[in-house]
């Protein structure tokens, strides 16, 4: 027990969760020596492979992971989404998210949380002990509440984010360096607020993960040039992992979170080309290469990643496809889409998946009216602008996300880490902190 604590006088349980922005389960469990807190914290509690969610997009996996609830309640679908009756479409930020989170409820029922570092969170919560929204925030000084928060990380190293652009470079090194740069201002952040013991609920995301992914997957996959790069990052990151846990007071309970997996990525495929090839989708003669230029003979779109929308009468503004032929139409389009194949002859949809079967709730106006589960190597892009190719061999980046293969861990011995998803983690925090909720305000259910 913390000395703040102590001095509180108060027993209430307490959880420090830690995210991390796609690190896959497989790396873990192939890679024990690098991974030797999370290998602990699974020997001593549990850990395991979680699945992600549909899509496993990070912009949409945040808002599910901490609320608990999938796409349909959060109103988040992915980085970019469309708004209801219009072709026009927005980047989803914190006042988008519909669904409570966890440290609403936390906050609710009277505990102290400190959030640092989440995606999807801008601009930061007042209603909150303190906190610092994740990327896409336009800047640290705007993202982070109070002031004392927001002083010491302009006075320190901490970025937001790392630098994509660097990753597009042949040489990988600058990127690589402001990788761990990024990654080790963080977790001195991480580290000095843990230390000062006076929260209830603490939340922070490494994110510096799923950018190295992106970039440097097929490295590590292939033995490349930059993999003992990935696994020294990776070990930097365990042993962070592990001074926290060694800072945290003996009445917290450590959980560390990835939103989905990674695998070896072999095309960008632009998914709107493909469906102009096949009649699907048609521009008018003024096209710019943007959604709204669309023309009326177009009678579905795609969105990142692997959504696809039927174009539908009453729904859409200049909608053809009659709703008394929905059914029939988005047969007929999953048919297709099943039978879609790549350069070599591989399907490129693993699963294709309904709306209605993963997207429940108040907020599914603009749910997808079906998303594509791509096999490994197709990374589904949406593409508006004309391309040469439907796939494309040469992209800068050599990962993509999985829906399988997300990882939990849960310092605690009675948890049990099996047959478990994303949905279900903000539940197993909300029970180690002792919150109650709903039976059915969650979709998920808790693991302890």
């Amino acid at each position: 027990m913390g000395l703040f604590d102590r001095l509180r006088g108060n027993d209430t349980p307490r959880v420090a969760f830690l995210g991390i922005d796609g690190l896959p389960h497989s790396l873990v469990a192939d890679n024990p020596d690098t991974f030797s807190t999370l290998s602990a914290i699974g020997d001593k509690g549990d850990g395991g492979q979680i699945d992600s969610i549909v899509p496993p997009e990070s912009s949409a996996c945040w808002p599910v992971l901490t609320s608990g609830v999938n796409p349909g309640e959060t109103g988040v679908y992915g980085f970019q989404d469309r708004e209801i009756g219009s072709y026009d479409t927005y980047v989803p930020m914190g006042r988008d998210v519909q669904a409570t989170r966890v440290w609403d409820r936390a906050t609710d029922a009277g505990l102290d949380a400190t959030v640092m570092n989440v995606p999807v969170t801008f601009p930061p919560q007042r209603t909150v002990q303190r906190m610092v929204s994740g990327y896409l925030s336009p800047d640290v000084d705007k993202a982070a509440h109070p002031e004392e928060l927001r002083d010491y990380l302009a006075q320190s190293d901490y970025t937001l984010s790392v630098n994509a652009k660097l990753g597009h470079k042949a040489d990988k090194t600058e990127f690589i360096e402001h990788a761990r740069k990024t990654l080790d201002a963080r977790a001195e952040a991480f580290t000095r607020y843990v230390e000062m013991d006076d929260w209830d609920l603490f939340v922070g995301v490494f994110t510096a993960p799923d950018r190295i992914n992106h970039f440097l997957w097929g490295d590590y996959e292939e033995s490349g040039t930059y993999r003992d790069d990935v696994l020294d990052f990776y070990g930097a990151l365990d042993e962070y992992i592990g001074a926290i846990r060694e800072a945290l007071p003996s009445d917290v309970t450590l959980v560390v979170g990835s939103t989905h997996g990674f695998a070896r990525l072999r095309y960008d495929v632009y998914c709107n080309e493909w469906l102009e090839r096949e009649g699907w989708l048609s521009y008018a003669e003024d096209d710019h290469g943007a959604l709204a230029d669309i023309d009326d003979e177009t009678r579905a779109y795609s969105l990142v990643p692997g959504r696809f929308y039927l174009n539908v009468e009453g729904r859409e503004p200049d909608g053809t496809v009659p709703e008394s032929e929905y059914e029939t139409v988005r047969a007929e389009l999953q048919e297709a889409l099943q039978a879609w194949e790549g350069p070599n002859g591989e399907s490129v949809a693993k699963r294709v998946v309904e709306r209605e079967t993963v997207f429940r709730g108040d907020h599914d106006e603009i749910a997808p009216d079906l998303v594509v589960i791509p096999n490994r190597g197709f990374d589904l892009k949406s593409g508006f602008r004309p391309h040469d190719d439907v796939f494309d061999p040469d992209g800068p980046r050599t990962g993509m996300h999985t829906f399988e293969d997300a990882a939990l861990f849960v310092d605690h011995p009675d948890a049990n880490v099996e047959d478990a998803d994303l949905l279900d983690i903000a539940p197993t925090l909300l029970r180690l902190l002792d919150v109650e909720y709903g039976r059915t305000d969650l979709d998920g259910a808790s693991l302890v």
